[in-house]
């Protein structure tokens, strides 16, 4: 067995999971706080809502694509110039989007601006705090990811203010230079983790792609998407079609309370089946929008669906990368971090233009059953991944006398199945 690197579970470590709050708060303060936007660029562009959501949905996809080339790129040269990249990407797309009067230059500009932004920020940092960690992993990526609630928390009210006080186009200037400069200071902490030079490359991706477990998950997840952003982008417009405000607020306690899930759940995770913690909050997340249903303009049960909903998403986000590092193992934890990623993207680009001609045609409870149902589809899906085995070779692992001498020279892949058993994968 290989010695753990010196500085694993250390201090260091917790100055990067700082690191990476405060990363992910600027590039998601800025990403979901699109809701409280949507209504004005729809009305000053004169397209539907469908149309008008694939600012968000376009943002959305890039920045999981993004994520497989940066979460690679992060395990080979380390964060920092990753998220470097991700505030010029930020502020500038920002500043262009500010400038434009062609809804398509604003799909590209808003798209590819925030899209690279998110994306150098959030998979490289994730799973550089994974690296950090091995007795506190859950905890620390728990921590970590806290940061989109807090954004979520701040930005979308932030941006409802400003947009009433000074227009959007204001507005983007103002979050573009705040998220940039928060993303250089983030750089100032986003640290390699310790032996980083020494760790093995991800598996790549067609190992991944002969593994069922990969592919239950990666398809349970594109499902999941499907319906998962639709509070961040029509919450604000919902209401305000019902003659009502508040819809940025809600947004804002979707965040409020991710933060909750995301650190109780991150704790329970170490005492509890990862995997079955996993599913009820996939469960729950389709469980809460019954409450959006039929709440109508009732503004308390509105809340009670935000709090509901923003529990089971932010332990979702916390448990995501802590069970594709259990399933899969950590090392080269950026790369299958960002390939698996690469499913919440389609279902980001698919879900709420989908949503948004719903609603147009129908009406939005019409729209939120549909949601309901993706996250029913989801979690069968996740339910096949828990059962599926990984792949083996014909030689157990059990009898090899030398497992890591045998990973160096033999150049495989060692996973732990869900259910604890070593497995070795060879390359």
């Amino acid at each position: 067995m290989a010695e753990r690197p010196k500085g694993i579970d250390s201090a260091a470590g917790w100055v990067v999971v700082a690191a990476t709050v405060t990363a992910t708060f600027a590039v998601f303060g800025v990403a979901y706080s699109f809701g409280a936007v949507f209504t004005t660029i729809r009305e000053e562009f004169g397209v539907g809502k469908g149309q008008a959501s694939l600012f968000f949905a376009i943002t959305t996809f890039i920045y999981f694509v993004v994520g497989v080339f940066t979460g690679r790129l992060a395990d080979r040269y380390g964060p920092r110039p990753v998220l470097l990249v991700g505030a010029v990407a930020m502020g500038l797309g920002l500043y262009l989007t500010s400038l434009v009067h062609n809804i398509i230059v604003g799909y590209l500009t808003y798209g590819l601006g925030v899209g690279i932004g998110v994306g150098c920020a959030y998979v490289p940092m994730v799973s550089t705090v994974g690296g950090w960690f091995e007795r506190d992993r859950t905890k620390a990526m728990g921590v970590a990811v806290a940061g989109i609630g807090l954004g979520t928390l701040v930005g979308a009210p932030l941006a409802k203010q400003l947009v009433l006080s000074y227009g959007w186009r204001t507005t983007y200037v103002i979050l573009g230079i705040g998220s940039a400069a928060l993303l250089v200071l983030a750089s100032f902490g986003a640290r390699r983790p310790p032996g980083a030079a020494a760790q093995e490359s991800p598996p790549p991706l067609r190992i991944l792609l002969r593994d069922a477990r990969f592919n239950w998950l990666y398809t349970s997840m594109v499902f999941l998407s499907c319906g998962l952003f639709v509070p961040m982008v029509y919450l604000d417009d919902y209401l305000e079609a019902r003659g009502k405000a508040g819809g940025a607020l809600l947004i804002g306690i979707i965040g409020a309370t991710s933060v909750v899930g995301r650190l109780a759940l991150g704790a329970m995770a170490a005492k509890v089946d990862l995997m079955r913690l996993y599913r009820g909050c996939v469960a729950a997340l389709g469980a809460s929008y019954l409450i959006w249903m039929v709440a109508g303009t009732s503004y308390p049960v509105l809340v009670v669906f935000a709090v509901c909903m923003g529990a089971a998403y932010g332990g979702w986000i916390a448990l995501s990368p802590a069970v594709i590092a259990d399933l899969f193992g950590p090392v080269g934890l950026g790369g299958v971090l960002g390939a698996l990623y690469t499913s919440a993207g389609i279902g980001g680009l698919i879900g709420p233009p989908i949503i948004g001609v719903l609603v147009d045609a129908a009406n939005y409870e019409t729209a939120i059953g549909v949601a309901i149902a993706f996250s029913g589809v989801s979690l069968v899906l996740l339910i096949a991944a828990g059962r599926a085995s990984a792949p083996v070779t014909d030689r157990p692992a059990a009898q090899i006398e030398d497992p890591h001498a045998t990973l160096e020279t033999a150049s495989a892949w060692l996973v732990r199945s869900s259910t604890g058993e070593m497995r070795l994968i060879r390359r």
